[in-house]
This record gives C-alpha cells, sequence and structure tokens, in this order.
C-alpha cells in the first residue's frame, strides 16, 4: 500500500509540472520527459552562491528580508524559480573570499552562517535546514528544498581544527579545501604552488573532516592535492563546481587522471555551469581580455580613461557564449572517464554573471535534462546524475565518520606542531 500511495503521488507531481510550465515546453516531448522524471527524483545541486549574493547586494546588503524570496529576484534564485527547475536540495555556498586578510576570515564566515540560516528559516515552507542524507530524503517527503550549507575555502578556518569542528556545528557539511588563495596547508589551483599539495597539517584537516562527516571538497584545489586527498581520504569527496580539463583547458576543471580515480574512492564530480570551464572559446577570450586589461591598467594611471579603454575593448571584442550542450557535453565525458555513478550538477548559479545560453538560472535544470534525455540517457542514469550519487556519497561519508568517531577522539594538532613556525 506505501509503494501504492508513493506511486500515485509521484504521478500526480508529473501532472502539476505538465500543468505549470509553458505551452511550448508542452510540446518537446523530451523536456516533458525531463519534467517527469524530476518529479519522481530528487536533483542535488552542489554549489549556489545566494547568501553571498544578498551580503553584496546594492540595495539592502545583509538584509535577508529585503531580498526576498517570494519575489523575482535580481539574481539566479527565487522560490518560484527553484520549483520550476525541480530542485529538491541545495548546497548553499558558506564563502569569504581568501584574498580578504587584514580583518580574518572568521568574522565574515560567522555573517555569512547567519545569513544563510536566517534565510533558510525565513521561509520554512519551501526551505528546510539539511544536516544529513535521511534529512534531504525527509524534506523531499514534505515537499521542501532540503538545504545544506557548504563551507568554501579552507582559509576561513585560521589554521584551526577546532574553528573547522565549530562550522561543523553551525552545519557546514562540506569544506572546499582551498578557493583561488593557496593556504599556509594546501596549494590552490589558481595560485603559487608552494607545497606541492598537501602539508602534514593539511592531511591532517582531511583526517578531521573524515572523523567529523564532512565532505571533502576539491574544486579550486591543486591537481597535487587532488592526488593526495584521494590517497589520504577514508570517505568519497566530491568536486561541488568543476568541469573536464581535457575539454576546457582551465585550470579550475579536473584531469582525466583525477576522474579516473573516482571510482574507487566513491566520489562524485558535480559538473559546473561557469562559463569559461565548459567553453574552451569562453576561456580563450576571458584570457585575451585579462591579459589586455592588464596592459591597460600598467599604461593608463587616470581611472576615467582607464574605464573608457576597457569599455572600448569590450565593445571591439564581444565575450562568446558557452551553450548548455557544451555542458552536457562534460557531463558526458565525466561519466564516460569516471563512470555514471561518479557525476552530478553544481551550477554556481548567483556566483556567476551569467550562465550558458539554456542555463540562465535555476529555473532551466529540465533544460539539462532533456538535452541528456535527447543523447540517449536512460532514466536510471538521469537519476543518479541528479542525485543519488550524491546521496550515497553522503551515506558513505557518514558510515565512515560514525566509524572513526568511535576508534579516536578530536584531533589536538596545530599547524606549528605538524608544519614548524607559522
Amino acid at each position: 500500500m506505501t509503494r501504492l500511495i508513493r506511486h500515485i503521488v509521484l504521478f500526480g507531481s508529473a501532472l502539476a509540472c505538465l500543468a505549470v510550465y509553458p505551452a511550448a515546453a508542452q510540446e518537446d516531448e523530451a523536456l516533458q520527459h525531463a519534467w517527469q522524471l524530476l518529479a519522481g527524483t530528487i536533483l542535488i545541486d552542489g554549489h549556489n552562491d545566494l547568501p553571498w549574493e544578498i551580503r553584496t547586494n546594492r540595495d539592502h546588503p545583509r538584509d535577508v528580508e529585503a531580498y526576498n524570496l517570494r519575489t523575482r529576484t535580481p539574481g539566479h534564485t527565487d522560490l518560484a524559480r527553484l520549483s520550476e527547475g525541480r530542485v529538491g536540495a541545495q548546497f548553499w555556498s558558506i564563502y569569504v573570499p581568501g584574498e580578504v586578510r587584514d580583518s580574518g576570515y572568521a568574522r565574515i564566515q560567522l555573517e555569512e552562517f547567519d545569513i544563510a540560516r536566517r534565510m533558510i528559516a525565513r521561509y520554512p515552507e519551501r526551505l528546510v535546514l539539511a544536516l544529513s542524507a535521511d534529512d534531504i530524503v525527509r524534506a523531499r517527503s514534505k515537499g521542501r528544498i532540503a538545504s545544506l550549507l557548504g563551507l568554501e575555502g579552507g582559509h576561513a578556518i585560521e589554521n584551526s581544527l577546532g574553528a573547522l569542528r565549530s562550522y561543523y556545528d553551525l552545519g557546514a557539511r562540506y569544506l572546499t579545501l582551498t578557493h583561488n588563495v593557496t593556504l599556509n596547508w594546501a596549494d590552490a589551483a589558481q595560485d603559487e604552488q608552494r607545497h606541492g599539495g598537501l602539508t602534514p597539517f593539511g592531511r591532517e584537516v582531511v583526517r578531521e573532516m573524515n572523523r567529523l562527516g564532512m565532505l571533502v571538497d576539491l574544486s579550486h584545489v591543486s591537481p597535487a592535492v587532488m592526488s593526495q586527498v584521494l590517497d589520504l581520504s577514508a570517505a568519497p569527496v566530491i568536486f561541488s563546481h568543476s568541469s573536464a580539463r581535457a575539454l576546457t583547458d582551465h585550470k579550475r576543471n579536473v584531469p582525466d587522471s583525477i576522474l579516473a580515480r573516482l571510482p574507487k574512492n566513491g566520489g562524485v564530480v558535480m559538473v559546473t555551469f561557469v562559463q569559461s570551464f565548459v567553453s574552451e572559446e569562453v576561456r580563450l577570450a576571458e584570457a585575451a581580455q585579462d591579459s589586455a586589461f592588464d596592459l591597460i591598467r600598467s599604461e593608463t594611471t587616470d581611472s576615467a580613461q582607464r574605464r573608457a579603454r576597457m569599455r572600448e575593448y569590450r565593445e571591439a571584442h564581444p565575450m562568446p557564449r558557452a551553450t548548455l550542450a557544451q555542458v552536457a557535453d562534460h557531463i558526458e565525458h565525466a561519466r564516460d572517464v569516471a563512470g555514471v555513478e561518479h557525476v552530478g550538477i553544481g551550477s554556481d548559479f548567483d556566483g556567476i554573471e551569467q550562465g550558458p545560453v539554456g542555463l540562465e538560472d535555476v529555473s532551466q535544470f529540465p533544460n539539462l535534462f532533456a538535452e541528456l534525455i535527447r543523447r540517449g540517457w536512460s532514466d536510471a542514469d538521469l537519476r543518479k546524475l541528479a542525485g543519488e550519487n550524491v546521496l550515497r556519497a553522503m551515506r558513505q561519508m557518514e558510515r565512515v565518520a560514525s566509524q572513526l568517531r568511535a576508534q579516536r577522539p578530536a584531533s589536538t594538532a596545530t599547524i606549528q606542531e605538524l608544519d614548524g613556525a607559522h
């Protein structure tokens, strides 16, 4: 009887989806199929920067109530578009720029947790804080979006395992080991490689994350860090928002040699929508623009002249756009190298200015699934991509943490003890 009721509920959800999406979509058989599929599974997005978007909002910075998700927001995310996109669970990024060094990171980090948690609490009919895989499933059964917190950048722990544990207690369920800045204990992909990967303290951070039950996120780190974590971690890792370096030669993307190791670890690469990560043409155009702007800065001291020259460059060299099809290409490449059990989705909405054509905001996830349906993906494999792979990795991580907590206490190691004076 329980199974029958579940099928009735899912069928009703699918009919509701068909009733609300546009007439043009109803004429697209693959898009209809995508909506029906996502009505019966949990779509988990690995990375959305809405808390930082709220913090830096031009009109009402840090004002959770003024940034009203019940209305159309200026960014990529609001409640209506989350529903249209069939999002079932979202990792909200708790982000602090690693370049902010003068006042430390902890205050800004705690403010970001405060913004995220107040945002979730403000919409109890649609959002609910989730701390485990079971919480995600329970949220879905109640028609709410499971809201998880992902700590972006290990600089935020300020070389302290005690701070790491405190952030876990506040709800963080993954830590991106670095952002764009190399740390005292780990090399970032887009910064100086000072350590050859992880230092001894960096390895202790990974071990303590395994014991806590916090996913190790390898987006933003150097390939050496990726490899060393895969050697060390007792639990599955994730890449919360990265794509395939074989297709787009960006430092933030994942080499095939690392993708090929995910099956043994059980981890998941969550393919991102960042345009320069999924389109080689966009990557090259952005690199050319950066070089041109650096030259302008070196030649021009007057700020007005500098802005005018930059504007002229942009007008003469319009930036190309990545496409939904290119995102699908990265997903298929990751599937072909790592296996379909090790691929997910990590959009980076509200952390990017503009998504690829066809993936402009959170309402458009079904478009991506429709593209994969046209390419011949089975429903079983689409469900794995949507969220089953991440749920499996989380459950495995939780089992490892339960075992490790029974075996050893919290680590009291310091960076001074393991790496020397700092």
